[in-house]
């Protein structure tokens, strides 16, 4: 099978893509590389272009018979789509249609979608369930949840089929060390606390201490990279085999809060870093939590890397690592 991973050069999408090639599938990646880099896409073929680009999609499509899609690319800062939500919803939103308009054009029916847990908002309850309302309350989320619905009413239409998988916080990076989040502005916590124990920054800001959670900063649910990817080809299982419609949380179900992770990588890396706290930032929900008991019974995902340590152990050997490639 010959498999489409657009934003196959940035994070989650190039390790998608190397696990993709090791299971025996044929892989183009396609990538702006504008957060992405060259030198992540390990196997297969890298095809440069933009997913709001119509005429290079349809060159893409008509140069390849594609067998499925995973679709990655996005833009996923939550602070940076508050102040610029044109751009995300051109990107995520936009870039998805034409997508999908290239994948109808040409037979493709089907596709697994990286949607994200901000499409939740603000969820009454810690532990968030697939059918709980979708109330963002960032552009991030919103552009996210509107390209859900362009999936959901064309498979409502057609035969085209989809997997959906709603991202919590993807952590980490690749055990033997060949790929990491490597864009420099990112905003993860764990990356971000990496750097400042590397002395890369001078210290890590925090944003809220005064949140209605037990000690008073947002508690997100940490899920490492490989365990993210590997979802995607169980998704992509789940389709070639005939599978249904589907969407899913990928996350590991459990909450471990920003003061618990800033130990945490005191802890890996040795090194008491200064922490300073600033106002809380728009658009962040202080629970994000999966329920992931669908996941789990629908295409059988199993984690191997549910350990906090260990997300941060790998994410702390790929900040050494990336330290040597840039400087």
């Amino acid at each position: 099978m010959k498999i489409l991973v657009t934003g196959g050069a940035g994070y989650i999408g190039s390790h998608a893509v190397r696990q993709l090639s090791e299971a025996g599938y044929r892989v183009v990646a396609y990538d702006n590389l504008a957060t992405g880099h060259r030198r992540a896409v390990l196997y297969g073929e890298l095809v440069v272009g933009d997913v709001t680009d119509k005429a290079a999609l349809r060159h893409l499509f008509a140069r390849h018979r594609f067998d499925a899609v995973l679709h990655f690319a996005a833009h996923t800062i939550v602070p940076e789509s508050v102040s610029e939500p044109l751009r995300y919803y051109r990107n995520n939103t936009y870039g998805t249609l034409c997508l999908i308009d290239a994948c109808w054009e040409f037979g493709v029916d089907k596709l697994v979608f990286s949607s994200s847990a901000t499409v939740y908002g603000n969820p009454p309850h810690i532990s968030v369930g697939e059918d709980a309302p979708l109330l963002p309350i960032n552009p991030y989320g919103a552009s996210k949840m509107m390209a859900e619905r362009v999936m959901t009413d064309l498979g409502a239409a057609s035969s085209f089929r989809y997997v959906i998988l709603r991202y919590f916080n993807v952590a980490g990076a690749d055990p033997a060390g060949r790929t990491g989040q490597a864009c420099p502005q990112g905003t993860h916590l764990i990356k971000n606390a990496c750097r400042v124990a590397l002395g890369q920054r001078a210290k890590l800001t925090i944003f809220g201490d005064d949140y209605a959670t037990p000690d008073g900063t947002c508690f997100r649910d940490y899920v490492h990279v490989e365990d993210s990817a590997r979802a995607q080809l169980d998704a992509l299982r789940h389709l070639t085999e005939g599978g249904n419609s589907l969407v899913l949380n990928c996350g590991y179900g459990h909450g471990i809060s920003v003061r618990e992770v800033i130990a945490a990588v005191q802890r890996v890396s040795g090194v008491d870093f200064p922490v300073e706290v600033r106002p809380r930032r728009p658009g962040d929900p202080p629970n994000l939590v999966a329920n992931n008991n669908k996941i789990k019974a629908a295409l059988g995902w199993r984690p191997q890397y549910d350990d906090l340590e260990f997300i941060i152990s790998t994410a702390f050997a790929w900040e050494k690592k990336l330290v040597g490639l840039t400087g």
